[in-house]
């Protein structure tokens, strides 16, 4: 098992195929332009994550739905990531602490998970995300659909990810009930919107 010590940036990709990704987007702009759009947004994800992990010695990971290992593999290589790993089964809970705990057996102290419809991510985000695992246990950047863009955890809390109303407006208020319910003090980043539905795109364009 690779154990390298590094922080690890893992992004949360699922393939940009019509039919299989943006669906709330794919609803009111079609399959075939948001898969384009998705296409588009997991670049600019990389692109500024790659930078970033390059500036800090992190090291870029890239969890793939939608593919099969040999394929994702591929897609991560051309992407820039440092390593490509498939998602698995399971809600955005499991499959996000699936990456936690697989970080934290490898090795990193500090581990965050972004997902890749963030149009306004900027190196700085990921930057300060980082650094603010250095003085807190968790960071959280809250996004404006009432759900959250980033998480960041020094050690892995299967409680944080279960039972969330995910894709609703109470995951962020939840998450952060169950961290003070468990004393956990998060670090809470600038607000962001990511890009789900139609009208998303107005300060994009």
């Amino acid at each position: 098992m690779r154990r390298s010590g590094r922080g690890q940036l893992v992004v949360m990709a699922r393939w940009p195929a019509p039919g299989r990704c943006k669906r709330r987007l794919a609803s009111s702009l079609g399959a075939a332009a948001a898969a384009r759009i998705q296409a588009r947004l997991t670049r600019h994800t990389l692109a500024v994550a790659r930078r970033v992990s390059s500036q800090l010695g992190l090291e870029l990971v890239l969890a793939v739905d939608g593919l099969g290992p040999r394929a994702a593999r591929r897609w991560g290589g051309a992407l820039g990531a440092d390593r490509c790993l498939l998602q698995g089964q399971g809600g955005l809970g499991l499959r996000m602490h699936r990456q936690f705990l697989r970080a934290a057996a490898e090795g990193a102290g500090r581990v965050v998970v972004i997902g890749s419809d963030l149009p306004r991510l900027e190196g700085g985000d990921l930057a300060a995300a980082f650094e603010a695992l250095n003085r807190r246990p968790a960071v959280l950047g809250p996004a404006d659909d009432g759900g959250y863009w980033l998480l960041g955890l020094r050690r892995p809390d299967p409680w944080l990810l279960a039972g969330m109303a995910w894709g609703s407006a109470q995951v962020l208020a939840q998450t952060l009930a169950v961290m003070a319910h468990r004393g956990v003090e998060p670090a809470l980043l600038p607000w962001r919107g990511d890009l789900d539905r139609g009208e998303d795109l107005r300060p994009w364009r």
